[in-house]
């Protein structure tokens, strides 16, 4: 699907609901939904839907579902279930080679509890306010669910974890909303090295990640592993990408991209390289995409170039002509990037998100873009994201790019939806204290140097700002900048200029003590 077509989403989602409009609700029988769980719901549905139930109470979910959520992080004490019918779930073990019947997946009581918290999203959301990206809370299981939107010539439809559908949205219970699906709900379980493994189309892509040893990589289950390592966002060309520019093979590749030298897995190679510069640090959504123009750190040593600005989001726009349109009235159209293939795309596995591209990627040095950094490299920072509070850091340890002393170290989310810091976030300290953060890389270039800040408040501290151990701009007043209604301020510190594409660290240390609510770095090319 071109995002061209995203450009009737809202036309299509206004008619998809208008079609659905009787369906939405409950049938008269049902008048007073509102005032039943969706357990009961599902109890007085039992024709459509006793397989299901059957599964929610094999695990344990019966009370959960019948209850207000107290762990909804956006207050409203919702739950959203994903509901399978009947025939979906016949299809399902039909298709699966360890159970023959509906008794025997029962039998499996530790599979069931896992399944049935899967179709369970912590928190109420209807399908107007459905991402195009990963969903905005996890589910029971603690695993993140996709939404794609369909656009057929006859139809328009949600897709979750691009495996199914949504056939009646939005039926509003006392606790939450249920969306009914045709098809039920695979847990993703494979990392994205194994997906690609499973899948043979992409032949040329995954013997190249075992010939750099990429594969290491993207073979990281972070629901299991104990270590504390960040998700990537992949981005992967089909075989038959390569095979319309004549690679038909591994060694094809190989010898288009790192011709007469063969140790591939030599972070200098340019293979390597290569294959590197399809991984992104971070997991995206393409919903991340929209809206920006920005440089994206990749695992190689040079940033990818994503403009999602316009109708198509666009990668490495202009470095490279892949097509020409000719028109009746005698215009060219040139396809200057490389786009994305929308339907299969916003891919979810263990290791990180997955994107499929139509063209085969290189590495191009980009311009500069500005880069907004917010402490998102740190993965404790992730997982207290999740629930609002504040959140002191007591181990240093646990923190791989932030040092501070003389001072307590509290990571702050608030649970106002409308507070005005990025993300509703922020670190936070208090005293005599100095605090570095080293950011990832950033492109080459002259910017300016903005640092985010509470600064509407006579406690607050006055700070010097040190990048890469030498100061820049002068003192920095945190008592002024902000307002009433938008306390944070937005500082110009100065201007540096790069020389190299590497990690730089920010430092803060306060001159005169004081509390310090730091949001975000910020840097703005300079032409």
């Amino acid at each position: 699907m071109k995002k061209s077509s995203l450009l009737l989403v809202l036309i299509a989602t206004l008619l998809f609901q208008w079609s659905c409009k009787e369906e939405e609700h409950p049938s008269p029988e049902f008048k007073d939904m509102i005032k039943m769980t969706i357990y009961d719901y599902l109890v007085q549905k039992k024709d459509t839907f006793s397989s299901f139930l059957a599964i929610m109470e094999k695990g344990g979910l019966d009370m959960t579902m019948s209850a207000f959520n107290p762990n909804a992080t956006d207050g409203k004490f919702q739950y959203t279930l994903f509901l399978p019918t009947n025939e979906a779930i016949d299809k399902f073990i039909n298709e699966h080679p360890q159970y023959n019947s509906l008794n025997e997946l029962l039998n499996d009581e530790v599979y069931v509890t896992a399944l049935s918290r899967y179709h369970v999203l912590n928190m109420g959301i209807i399908t107007n306010d459905f991402p195009f990206g990963a969903l905005p809370e996890l589910t029971l299981s603690g695993d993140q669910l996709t939404v794609s939107f369909i656009i057929e010539p006859d139809t328009s439809y949600y897709k979750i974890n691009n495996q199914a559908a949504i056939i009646l949205p939005n039926i509003e219970a006392s606790n939450g909303y249920v969306h009914v699906m045709e098809t039920m709900l695979t847990p993703v379980t494979f990392t994205t090295y194994g997906w690609l493994a499973q899948n043979p189309g992409y032949s040329i892509f995954k013997a190249a990640l075992d010939a750099t040893g990429l594969k290491d990589t993207l073979n990281i289950n972070l629901k299991t592993d104990t270590r504390r390592l960040r998700p990537h966002t992949l981005l992967v060309e089909h075989d038959s990408i390569f095979h319309r520019r004549n690679i038909r093979s591994f060694q094809d590749l190989a010898n288009q991209i790192s011709p007469g030298n063969i140790n591939y897995a030599s972070k200098s190679n340019l293979l390597y390289n290569f294959m590197a510069y399809h991984i992104l640090e971070g997991s995206l959504f393409l919903d991340d995409f929209e809206g920006v123009a920005s440089n994206y750190n990749t695992y190689s040593d040079i940033p990818l170039s994503v403009n999602g600005m316009g109708i198509d989001i666009a990668i490495n726009k202009g470095r490279m002509v892949f097509d020409s349109i000719f028109h009746a009235n005698g215009d060219t159209t040139l396809i200057d990037y490389v786009g994305v293939l929308y339907d299969a795309s916003n891919m979810i596995t263990q290791s990180g998100s997955v994107h499929f591209i139509n063209q085969i990627m290189r590495q191009f040095s980009p311009a500069p873009a500005i880069r907004n950094y917010e402490f998102w490299e740190e993965s404790l920072f992730s997982e207290l994201r999740r629930e609002p509070g504040s959140y002191e850091i007591k181990d240093p340890s646990l923190l791989s790019r932030i040092e501070w002393s003389g001072a307590d170290l509290f990571f702050v989310k608030s649970e106002d939806t409308n507070y005005p810091a990025w993300n509703q976030d922020y670190l936070f300290l208090n005293g005599d204290f100095t605090i570095s953060y080293t950011m990832p890389k950033i492109i080459q270039g002259k910017y300016k140097v903005f640092l985010g800040a509470h600064a509407f408040s006579q406690d607050n501290a006055l700070v010097e700002i040190f990048l890469d151990n030498k100061k820049i701009g002068g003192l920095v007043d945190l008592t002024t900048g902000g307002n009433s209604s938008y306390p944070y301020g937005r500082k110009e510190i100065g201007t540096v200029e790069f020389q190299r594409y590497e990690d730089h660290t920010i430092r803060v240390v306060s001159l005169i003590p004081g509390a310090f609510m730091w949001d975000y770095v910020r840097f703005e090319p300079v032409k």
